[in-house]
């Protein structure tokens, strides 16, 4: 039976029209509750729900870049404590370089000699382990390049260099340290060595301390926009609470309504 054969009275009509649209502000009202957004689609309101999505949209492009920030505050990391390792172990054999030039005994010389050779194995295999995650900045001219923001126009490359004996120029005890002036000339590339260390150390903390100032950049970027995309969707649970127990009582009212127009209807019927 089409809706044109059902004949309803006027005040009937008024007072089902009111109910249809208390049942829908109801439905919007509660699914503004279960969300906790007065604007859960384009169609509630466009302006504010493209912005919103745009604000959340960057800030996951900048938590991602803010992942590879941290990973590359790990390298950093391991090639630095790379670098302390090395220099407290040429710091040792300069050590016993100095234990050598105390003795004139050519077998203790030798034997001390022999100490720098082990401890010159030791810096290369160092300088080999201070990778992170398939990155090693100790053991070439490697480039750790970190992006800062979503279309990676803002970036930092952190070049490695190689600290291994080589690298250093640490060569093999000279003439087995049979003479004081082959242990000065050792003692002199040591120093060089840790003079080396203590540059790259200062520009390793340099990057560090960019990298790790964008972090907090980053993190205070994420905050805002996130935020920013709160403010244009988020509902007010006060105001959604108070329109929830407003429309229960309006739907409430209007049903006794409709019901008192259907018994008017019957009460004219009752006449014939």
């Amino acid at each position: 039976m089409a809706t044109s054969d059902i004949s309803l009275t006027a005040g009937m009509r008024t007072n089902l029209l009111n109910l249809q649209s208390t049942s829908k502000l109801l439905n919007r009202t509660q699914e503004r509750l279960s969300s906790g957004k007065q604007v859960n689609s384009a169609l509630d309101n466009p302006t504010n729900y493209f912005a919103a999505q745009n604000a959340n949209q960057r800030a996951s492009d900048l938590a991602d870049r803010k992942d590879g920030m941290s990973e590359a505050v790990q390298t950093v990391s391991a090639a630095n404590a790379g670098i302390t390792a090395v220099t407290g172990l040429i710091n040792a054999a300069k050590g016993i370089a100095q234990s050598a030039l105390s003795t004139s005994d050519t077998s203790t010389r030798s034997k001390l000699a022999t100490q720098y050779d082990t401890i010159r194995s030791q810096v290369d295999n160092i300088s080999s382990d201070s990778g992170y995650r398939g990155l090693n900045l100790l053991s070439s001219t490697n480039t750790l390049t970190v992006n800062f923001n979503e279309d990676a126009s803002s970036s930092l490359n952190v070049v490695g260099f190689l600290a291994n004996s080589g690298g250093l120029s640490l060569s093999g005890a000279s003439s087995n340290w049979s003479t004081n002036s082959d242990i000065t000339t050792d003692t002199a590339k040591m120093d060089t060595a840790i003079s080396t260390l203590r540059s790259n150390t200062q520009t390793l903390a340099a990057n560090l301390n960019i990298i790790t100032t964008r972090q907090n950049f980053t993190d205070s970027m994420i905050s805002t926009l996130q935020t920013g995309a709160d403010n244009l969707t988020l509902a007010d649970m006060n105001q959604e609470g108070a329109n929830m127990l407003m429309l229960q009582t309006r739907q409430s009212l209007g049903t006794t309504s409709l019901s008192m127009s259907s018994q008017a209807a019957q009460a004219v019927l009752r006449l014939f």
